[in-house]
């Protein structure tokens, strides 16, 4: 059913829809180097028995991380589980991404059916947070055409159905709060939101303000999201530090990528980058910097 829905709806809104970036298909940036050099580039600031963000990826010499809240957004992504050092990156289909840009994976499913691109997986990890918070009133996310699709609505056993651009609820089930329930709400989300929706509803942040949690955001059709994970300052300068994740198109595991332009400090970015930001796979600029609403 839902599988139909979603064809019916990509036929009015095709356009919008195609909102992550392609899988990249240029140049391996890589290309040429020696497998010692490629392995120092994948080990710099890593620690293989790490089984957190935190626990597995250091800070450069010089800096320490900043200081979070408990139970706050930031500390639930710097403590995100990853997949064992040197997994890799993996599609839907159980197949490998064919760009090996990342330092690490984490351990969250990516399901089995193209949905969770880049805009879900923002989306993926601000729902799970709120929802192991118990914050469930909290969980909603509009569709590309407008409908809001609230958890609190889908827990009471209401439905959505699409008709063409249009979306509404149904009663279908009964009251549920568990959360076999709440992953098929998340994959109803992923079939009908994007970065073009994600871009409506985050507020923008000046790059001075940037903190864990944040999202560098290009809504439209192509469009890419990336989440900051992490971050660590140098108190003696007040240069800061991030660290991103995304997932892609096709649907992919949540990773963190290199800093292909500093190995330095790889996986970790600068604040003080000069022009756009440049990740493997989409370039932003200082403005697309956004935040959910607390």
């Amino acid at each position: 059913m839902i599988i139909k829905m979603k064809i019916m709806f990509l036929l009015c809104c095709l356009f919008i829809l195609a909102s992550c970036s392609s899988d990249y298909g240029g140049q391996n940036p890589y290309e040429g180097q020696s497998e010692t050099e490629l392995d120092a580039n994948h080990n710099h600031l890593i620690n293989q028995q790490g089984n957190t963000i935190q626990e597995r990826i250091k800070v450069p010499q010089g800096f320490e991380r900043v200081e979070v809240s408990q139970d706050t957004f930031a500390a639930y992504l710097r403590n995100l589980p990853l997949k064992p050092h040197g997994s890799k990156v993996k599609l839907f289909n159980g197949n490998d991404k064919n760009l090996d840009v990342h330092v690490a994976v984490l351990d969250i499913d990516v399901g089995d059916r193209d949905l969770q691109q880049c805009a879900d997986a923002v989306i993926r990890l601000r729902a799970e947070y709120l929802f192991g918070q118990e914050r469930y009133e909290e969980i909603q996310f509009n569709f590309t055409n407008g409908f809001t699709a609230y958890y609190s609505k889908w827990m009471q056993g209401k439905r959505i159905a699409v008709n063409g651009d249009k979306a509404y609820w149904y009663n279908h089930t009964e009251y549920s709060n568990e959360y076999s329930s709440f992953r098929k709400y998340l994959d109803m989300v992923f079939a009908y939101a994007g970065t073009l929706s994600l871009s409506e509803e985050l507020k923008s942040i000046p790059i001075e303000e940037i903190q864990i949690g944040d999202v560098f955001l290009k809504g439209g059709s192509p469009g890419h999201a990336v989440i900051i994970v992490d971050m660590a300052e140098n108190k003696s300068t007040g240069e800061k530090l991030f660290m991103l994740a995304q997932s892609n198109m096709p649907a992919q595991d949540i990773h963190i990528f290199e800093n292909l332009t500093d190995k330095r400090l790889s996986p970790w970015f600068s604040v003080n980058f000069q022009g756009p930001l440049i990740t493997p796979e989409w370039d932003f600029e200082k403005d697309q910097l956004v935040r959910f609403n607390e």
